[in-house]
């Protein structure tokens, strides 16, 4: 095959996947409304779990230490963490809070309480600029 044969394969193969990747379905309104909704039911399971007395073994919550999630500074992760020896992102240091004043289990990464508690700490945050590493 020749190279203006394969020039115009390939030419006819990029024409032939634009108009796919151009015709994707836009967000509706309607999306954009139920994963705000989502997104709510979120933080307000975090601010449930961030004033549960249940998420550690000995009556402490997070918001005795942070009220609304004060001095979390989400918007500084990823960043090091002096009680952890190491540079860290926000999910760590929560189990690490969990483990220590809260003397309770660390939750997985995954785990719907943690996912729950990043978003409360972080839309009480809202609005202040990222500054990964930032101490």
């Amino acid at each position: 095959m020749s190279r203006l044969s394969r020039v115009r394969q390939a030419a006819w193969l990029i024409l032939a996947i634009v108009p796919v990747v151009g015709a994707a379905d836009p967000f509706t309104k309607q999306d954009l409304s139920d994963w705000q909704s989502a997104y709510d039911q979120v933080v307000t399971a975090g601010r449930d779990a961030f004033t549960d007395p249940k998420l550690g073994n000995n009556g402490v919550v997070c918001a005795q230490c942070h009220p609304n999630a004060a001095n979390t500074h989400p918007e500084t992760y990823p960043k090091f963490q002096k009680q952890l020896g190491r540079v860290a992102v926000m999910w760590e240091m929560i189990n690490w809070c969990i483990r220590n004043p809260l003397e309770g289990k660390d939750l997985q990464p995954d785990d719907p309480r943690m996912i729950a508690l990043q978003a409360y700490i972080t839309q009480e945050r809202r609005g202040v600029a990222l500054a990964p590493g930032k101490h």
